[in-house]
């Protein structure tokens, strides 16, 4: 009971604009510090790979959170980005943001049309459907040698090139990926508090409600696919660019379950807590390396300690909206 009253209380604290801008400064500063604090490049490799998985689960939870569609095939995404801009790259000689640029745009076209069919599933059978896509993209990978080198994979992915300068050392990916967790948390924020992903949220609750209100149910569940899907493809661009080589491997089914995991963990339909539930899940596997023997078993028992206290996640969703936001929703909201 403390622990959920100090979570209660904590959701509730509300900053005024130069608390806002200061707190942003504070962060800036330690964020651009950081590389020149932090001398170990492990630790480095290991908050970008925080990074990488803040920009996934907030991605996959727009999906989960706010559309209400339990997906356990966003790997796909991911993994279509990464491969469609490492093979533009390689083959076709194209600049790495362009790459990024197409494949996200493939990719959320693919989404789209993974979606459409299934629009009038929910639950358990929508959860079965994306798995199996995700499943299928996998053995594609593997088989289609000629394309994708197989299980072989494809090594010596170039580094990016911005203004002339290339991003290779483990400090200019820190930077990069910083810059992209920003960008991602700015345009949530904004999506959030929008009309449109009021109204997402309110099909989320209770369809059936949301057309009484005049919401077109299919409307929001289609985009909120595509934009997921476009969110994780282009995180895949930047992990293929950064490990330097990808294959199958990367994209197997245990990689869905750890962003459900970090969504279900942070909580659903919240932007702190995607943040939350992305960092704990990738940081603590590392930190309990020491205890070898033991580390899976302690991190298990945290898990299943922390869904017998806070089942809802770290930082629900409630109680997180000003009512001016929610008022906007039905203001802005059109069929």
């Amino acid at each position: 009971m403390k622990m959920k009253a100090f979570f209660s209380k904590l959701k509730d604290i509300r900053l005024n604009r130069w608390q806002r801008i200061l707190l942003i400064i504070v962060l800036a500063g330690i964020v651009i510090s950081a590389p020149y604090i932090i001398e170990d490049n492990y630790v480095l490799h290991i908050l970008i790979l925080c990074g990488i998985y803040v920009c996934l689960t907030l991605s996959l939870n727009l999906i989960i959170g706010w559309s209400g569609q339990f997906s356990l095939g966003h790997v796909c995404f991911y993994g279509m980005g990464a491969y469609i801009t490492t093979l533009l790259i390689t083959q076709q000689n194209m600049g790495f943001f362009q790459a990024t640029l197409l494949s996200t745009l493939l990719t959320s076209i693919f989404a789209m049309l993974l979606c459409l069919p299934t629009l009038k599933l929910r639950g358990d059978y929508l959860a079965v459907i994306t798995l199996g896509f995700g499943e299928v993209f996998r053995l594609f990978l593997t088989n289609a040698v000629d394309l994708t080198k197989g299980p072989a994979g494809i090594p010596n992915i170039p580094d990016p090139v911005l203004f002339g300068f290339e991003i290779s050392s483990k400090q200019a990916y820190f930077y990069f990926i910083a810059i992209v967790v920003a960008v991602f948390l700015f345009f949530m924020k904004r999506f959030n508090n929008s009309g449109f992903g009021m109204a997402m949220m309110v099909v989320n609750e209770d369809d059936i409600a949301a057309t009484a209100l005049g919401i077109n149910v299919v409307k929001y569940k289609l985009w909120g696919f595509v934009i997921g899907g476009g969110m994780a493809a282009m995180i895949g661009s930047f992990y293929a660019v950064y490990m330097g080589m990808i294959s199958p491997t990367s994209f197997a089914y245990a990689e869905s379950i750890k962003m459900v995991s970090m969504v279900v963990l942070g909580g659903m339909g919240s932007i702190p807590g995607s943040v939350l539930g992305a960092v704990l899940l990738t940081a603590l596997p590392e930190v309990l390396r020491s205890f070898s023997e033991y580390r899976m078993v302690v991190y298990g028992a945290l898990m299943v300690i922390m869904m017998i206290f806070r089942p809802e996640g770290i930082w629900a969703r409630s109680n997180r909206m000003l009512n001016e936001y929610k008022i906007r929703a039905f203001e802005s909201v059109k069929k």
